[in-house]
């Protein structure tokens, strides 16, 4: 062996050996990645089939009480849902709820978050009977706002309003019909009452991964509980404030439940979700409500992507 072989063999030995990592590491990345496949094949099963089939179906021309014009429509579903003045009262029904709700939601969560950050006794059953709300089916929440607080007849609010009028001493107290006289306000009320809760959860994580450090020094400095509130608290819960707002605009543009159950969309309060119900069911139009499907799929998708990138900033900074 010269010492040209010598010193060239350790070399090629190397190189074979980095030409065989690869797959090696391939082959272990696959094995860790197998038990994943089985929920990401019904993951697409379950969510991504059905909406590709919706959005084949939105360039048909599919209705039900037509059956012989059935065909292909290209884009005129989706200029018929453009230009429907239905579609647009329901848009703008959709934004002012969701608006309402997220804003009011954020306000009081943020609230009862301050109140549960603090020490107080039966602080742990406070925090349980607060979250309660949100783990409420949504029908059944509906339903409890609708006949045991809303009814003119025998309802909480109405009783309530009787017990006060007679302590003045008025024999006619008044019954108003809240669905029929304020219809949005009540279906925003029950959202209210269902999402607080789970604005309160974000914000109070928010509270609690703040730097205790920091306040306590600022208290030592001889700031107020105002001043902490506004230069250290609320900075710090920007992000989580942004994060509770999107989540929120999230399912509540997608809210159904409280839509159907309470007023059956009329009167004002017909949002996309009950629009797309109308145009399905009721005119059993199915290309045409398969285009208001993928357009309510985009609008979500949108505020989507902002709740993400929230979320990644989020991680970001707790990892620094």
């Amino acid at each position: 062996m010269t010492l040209t072989d010598s010193l060239t063999r350790p070399a090629q030995a190397r190189k074979t050996a980095g030409q065989s990592a690869p797959p090696r590491e391939s082959r272990r990345a696959w094995a860790r990645r197998a038990p994943l496949l089985p929920a990401l094949i019904f993951m697409i099963v379950v969510t991504q089939l059905p909406f590709v089939g919706t959005l084949v179906i939105s360039f048909m021309r599919w209705n039900a009480l037509d059956p012989e014009g059935k065909g292909f429509a290209g884009l005129q579903n989706y200029k018929e849902a453009v230009t429907d003045p239905q579609l647009r009262s329901s848009l703008l029904t959709t934004v002012t709820l969701t608006v309402t709700v997220v804003l009011v939601s954020l306000l009081l969560g943020l609230g009862l978050a301050l109140l549960l950050d603090r020490k107080f006794l039966g602080r742990g059953i406070v925090r349980t009977m607060l979250i309660t709300p949100f783990l409420v089916v949504p029908v059944a929440s509906a339903l409890l706002w609708k006949h045991a607080l809303y009814n003119a007849t025998y309802g909480l609010i109405n009783g309530s309003l009787t017990w006060l009028w007679s302590l003045f001493g008025n024999d006619s107290p008044p019954q108003p019909d809240w669905l029929s006289s304020l219809p949005l306000m009540s279906v925003a009320a029950s959202l209210i009452w269902e999402w607080t809760p789970f604005m309160m959860l974000i914000l109070l994580a928010g509270l609690q991964s703040r730097p205790m450090d920091a306040v306590e020094a600022a208290r030592v400095d001889g700031a107020t509980t105002w001043q902490v509130f506004r230069y250290l608290t609320f900075p710090h819960l920007r992000r989580y404030l942004e994060l509770a707002a999107l989540l929120g605009s999230i399912y509540v543009v997608q809210n159904f439940d409280a839509v159907f159950t309470l007023t059956a969309g009329g009167l004002g309060t017909a949002n996309l979700p009950y629009t797309v119900y109308e145009t399905f069911y009721q005119a059993h139009d199915y290309g045409q409500a398969s285009a208001e499907g993928v357009i309510v799929v985009l609008c979500s998708l949108l505020v989507g992507t902002f709740a993400l990138r929230t979320v990644s900033s989020l991680l970001r900074e707790e990892t620094h």
